[in-house]
């Protein structure tokens, strides 16, 4: 057998692995609602989760309440990233700024962030601004800690080198510190992506002004429609799978040059 066709085959196998609790689990569902062993009220068929979806896809605009949630969950997660990275190269590098900022940084990081929903809802009202900003506070955290973890990192050899051939500050953080930092920035940034989506739903949920997924989970349960509460939850569900196998495959490509070395 080549070793083409046993990477196959590895790769079949977990497949068939990574499936086989999902499908026990949806024989498990089908089977306890069609023979009443759970009230149908609660736990509807997968009939009726499967025709609520194609009902809220043709007339209820499915894929335009699953767009307005994406384009949150994009805005607030580059937005969190790109301050998280620029944020945490200064305190890995400004002992001042470390010193100054990272106690207060590191006790604030340990509030739920969910408890600041009643002080976001105040600062930026109800609209799209405090979803993108909540979403935006849910990136932030991981990236800011990998980041810095990762330029705190640097390999004191390569910063000698530096200071040798004289880099300016600008020279040391982009041939340097950055380079030695991207797998824990790649680290940061996929985590980021991950929490962000969550924090969507949040947002929509909490934040219940406007449309998205989260509100189309509201308007389920407000109305006792568990079969459209449980296709909310398959969407959320599937979106978070592909994002973090995007995520995953998009860090293996940047950090592909670690085999290499490796």
């Amino acid at each position: 057998m080549s070793v083409q066709s046993a990477l196959k085959t590895r790769r079949a196998v977990k497949i068939r692995r990574g499936l086989t609790i999902p499908i026990l689990l949806l024989i498990i569902w089908e089977v306890s609602s069609r023979t009443g062993l759970v009230d149908p009220r609660f736990l509807p068929s997968l009939e009726n989760v499967f025709l609520t979806a194609k009902r809220e896809l043709i007339d209820n605009n499915l894929i335009g309440e699953l767009s307005i949630s994406l384009s949150r969950n994009i805005a607030g997660f580059f937005i969190g990233s790109i301050v998280g990275i620029v944020f945490a190269t200064v305190l890995a590098l400004s002992r001042t700024a470390d010193a100054l900022i990272t106690p207060s940084f590191n006790g604030l990081k340990q509030i739920s962030l969910l408890a600041w929903i009643p002080l976001i809802s105040i600062w930026f009202g109800f609209g799209e601004q405090a979803k993108i900003v909540f979403v935006a506070i849910a990136a932030f955290i991981p990236v800011v800690l990998n980041t810095y973890e990762g330029m705190r990192s640097a390999p004191r050899d390569l910063i000698e080198v530096g200071h040798a051939l004289r880099f300016t500050p600008l020279q040391r953080i982009t041939r340097i510190f950055l380079p030695s930092a991207l797998p824990s920035i790649a680290t940061g940034v996929h985590l980021g992506l991950i929490y962000s989506w969550l924090a969507t739903v949040g947002a929509e949920y909490f934040l219940a002004i406007g449309r998205g997924v989260g509100s189309l989970i509201i308007a389920g349960r407000e109305h006792f429609d568990m079969a459209l509460v449980m296709v909310g939850v398959f969407i959320l569900g599937l979106v978070g799978f592909a994002l973090n196998r995007i995520a995953g495959a998009a860090e293996a490509y940047l950090l592909r040059w670690r085999r290499v070395v490796e």
